[in-house]
């Protein structure tokens, strides 16, 4: 962790990264329970605030308003550090190209982690070919493969890419853990 006069920065927010299927909301509730802090997925926090589904949301008002409402959301989680002192955060997989959003994981006590995997493993946890997929981006007119690509060079600014890709949720908790504890073991008590 970076030090300044008043000396190191405790770790406050492990932020999870990636996109659609990478398993950010599986291996986020796993990590705060290993860590015994609260667990926030965006998504979850926008459908208690909105009274409707992501999904809705992206029918009844476009992506764009969506992209709003969610900027707004992951500013108030990684500020509430009164309600939260600590917490895994789980962005969903689209944040990562607001500008504003990207500046957050910045902040300092915050370390963000992308969860990869190859992009058929991604698309196959979602639900892609299901009569009704999961994600309202599966039926979108942009391609995946294109969105991927687009939101790749954002998500590899992360502090630490964890290749999910074949790896059971509670193996990818262990190596951001091990991670964590070799980066900055004074500030993860367990």
């Amino acid at each position: 962790m970076s030090s300044g006069p008043a000396g190191p920065v405790l770790l406050r927010r492990i932020i999870l990264t990636g996109f659609m299927g990478a398993g950010k909301s599986t291996v986020g509730r796993m990590l705060a329970g290993r860590l015994g802090w609260p667990f926030l997925d965006i998504d979850s926090v926008i459908e208690a605030e909105q009274d409707c589904t992501v999904a809705q949301i992206f029918a009844d008002h476009g992506e764009p308003h969506f992209r709003g409402l969610e900027a707004e959301a992951v500013a108030r989680v990684l500020a509430s550090d009164h309600e939260y002192p600590q917490a895994v955060v789980a962005l969903g997989g689209g944040a990562i190209e607001t500008a504003a959003v990207r500046g957050l994981l910045l902040t300092p006590g915050a370390i963000a982690v992308f969860l990869s995997a190859p992009l058929d493993e991604l698309l196959s946890r979602c639900g892609r070919g299901a009569e009704t997929p999961i994600r309202p981006l599966l039926v979108a007119a942009e391609p995946p493969e294109d969105r991927l690509a687009r939101r790749l060079p954002h998500y590899r600014e992360a502090h630490l890419t964890v290749d999910t890709g074949g790896i059971p949720p509670a193996a990818v908790v262990d190596r951001i853990l091990e991670w964590l504890e070799a980066y900055d073991p004074p500030h993860l008590e367990r």
